[in-house]
């Protein structure tokens, strides 16, 4: 099994930089153990005009077939002759990548101490590999290279020379040349090799989403063939694919608002003990001090208990719970047999992974599973699944979206999902000098972008029901204070009577309150 490596270069950048970029010497011939056989490097040629770098793995098929227990390509357990004959120390597979891995892993990495500079600038590079299977064939080849910046050369081998009638085999001789930082270079042979292959030699873990993530970085997320290569790379094993292709919506999300994954998969603990979007503890009294009453029910209770009046009132059977965080409310909603379908929404998976916890999911029985679903997706973006159903619920979501992109959810919601019924709850900041555990001018929660007074919220409300043939009334929750109102303020959406057909593909102007654009915390 057989690689190289080769770079051009000049007096002032010798190609033989190349042996510091990948930390072997040109003039050593090294040798690496693998698990399942051994590795060696060597440099054909190393000139400060051409230098070229090859790696060489003597597979050890006895030991495959002992330690892989007829695990991945040509093992079957009742093919005893196919563990011995076969194509694995020939063919480029998931051997070698684990050996390019092993023997050049700070080079993957894009470290080096000798020549930090050219680790991160582009090389002119040209890889070789003389036989490596491609399931799918030259084609498939192109397509999963060339969206890399890769000039491909994949030339078919046929089964037999001196038989051209017998057709091609499933092999292809590979020429890949472009400019391109090595270690970006190594990891796409590190990801793709076996993805053409189709094919491990190991079982694939769920540690095997965390490799494919760390060596897809900054290229994975955008390719036109993501999914092919995700379900590939992990045997097809549709788990760990959807884990992945999680994660990657997340890095695509990030790169789009132009943030970090950490600030968008933002999930709150749960051993916090607290409400899911409040600071403040609101399993105390509803004065903020603390529950001397046995009777006293938590604010985030009332909250819940108003929505799913609210939804029975308006008949609602199908139902979105968008920014649904841990499952609180869809929990609640199970337990209602008049609520036929509950759809959890949030762009958090460390969220829905709560929320599947706490549902039970994996344990509930087949009539009650088919009445709820959880699924990763932004509001900020209209979504086709989001389309036709009786009522959405945002509870305590609004606050947590930076208000420019506030338009952005209310025509997502409003003007593309168009539900018969919308509720939405946020909290009210003039309540906040209720809460004595709260500091003067602090938001309830360190993630809200703003909280509104009652004047600011029914304004912005009203503006959204007109403009998408809705009507609009409000709701305190809690305690109703005559100086402040309540801690938690409802506005129920009802779509107008023959406005279900109303065509607005117009995004809104940003007319937020200014003064909650001046509250803005981030």
């Amino acid at each position: 099994m057989f690689l190289t490596i080769s770079t051009t270069g000049t007096p002032e950048r010798p190609a033989t930089d190349l042996g510091f970029l990948l930390h072997k010497h040109p003039d050593k011939a090294q040798a690496f153990s693998t698990s399942y056989g051994t590795a060696h490097v060597l440099y054909p040629e190393a000139s400060a005009e051409r230098c070229t770098a090859a790696l060489l793995l003597e597979v050890d098929a006895v030991a495959l077939v002992r330690r892989g227990k007829g695990k991945g390509r040509g093992g079957a357990p009742d093919a005893a002759l196919a563990q011995y004959v076969n194509d694995r120390p020939y063919a480029a597979s998931s051997l070698l990548a684990v050996a390019l891995s092993r023997v050049f892993s700070s080079a993957m990495k894009g470290q080096c101490t000798a020549r930090p500079e050219r680790a991160g600038q582009p090389l002119p590079l040209r890889i070789e590999v003389p036989a490596l299977p491609a399931r799918g064939g030259a084609e498939l080849v192109r397509a999963l290279f060339e969206p890399l910046g890769w000039t491909v050369t994949a030339d078919a081998v046929p089964l037999d020379e001196q038989f051209p009638e017998w057709g091609d085999s499933r092999y292809v001789r590979l020429v890949l040349e472009g400019e391109l930082r090595l270690a970006e270079a190594l990891r796409h042979l590190y990801v793709l090799l076996p993805v053409l292959d189709d094919a491990k030699h190991y079982w694939v873990a769920s540690d095997e989403v965390d490799k494919l993530l760390r060596a897809g970085d900054g290229w994975l997320a955008e390719h036109p063939e993501h999914k092919l290569i995700t379900s590939r790379y992990l045997s097809r094993r549709w788990s760990l694919t959807r884990a992945a292709m999680e994660r990657l919506e997340l890095v695509r999300l990030a790169e789009a608002d132009d943030t970090e994954v950490e600030e968008i998969d933002n999930a709150v603990d749960e051993s916090t003990g607290v409400d899911e979007s409040a600071g403040v503890d609101e399993s105390a009294g509803v004065d903020g001090s603390a529950d001397t009453d046995e009777r006293s029910v938590p604010l985030a209770v009332q909250r819940r208990e108003a929505i799913l009046g609210a939804l029975r009132e308006a008949g609602a059977s199908r139902v979105l719970d968008l920014g649904c965080g841990q499952g609180q409310l869809v929990q609640e909603l199970l337990k209602d047999s008049r609520f036929k379908e509950i759809v959890g929404v949030d762009v958090s998976i460390r969220a829905l992974t709560i929320a599947a916890r706490r549902l039970k999911l994996e344990r509930m029985g087949e009539r009650q599973a088919e009445r709820v679903k959880l699924f990763q997706g932004s509001l900020a973006y209209t979504d086709t699944r989001l389309k036709g159903y009786d009522a959405a619920v945002l509870c305590e979501v609004i606050e947590h979206v930076d208000l420019p992109r506030l338009p952005a959810l209310e025509y997502a919601v409003f003007g593309s999902a168009r539900p018969r019924t919308v509720l939405v709850t946020t909290p009210n900041v003039e309540y906040n000098v209720r809460w004595e555990t709260l500091p003067a001018g602090h938001a309830r929660h360190g993630d809200h972008r703003f909280e509104w007074t009652r004047e600011e919220f029914r304004g912005w409300a009203g503006r959204v029901a007109e403009r998408h043939g809705y009507e609009v009334e409000f709701t305190p929750i809690g305690p109703d204070d005559p100086e402040v109102g309540p801690p938690t303020q409802m506005a129920t959406f009802r779509l107008k009577t023959g406005a279900e057909t109303l065509k607005n593909t117009a995004r809104p102007a940003d007319d937020t309150p200014q003064d909650a654009k001046e509250e803005k915390t981030a």
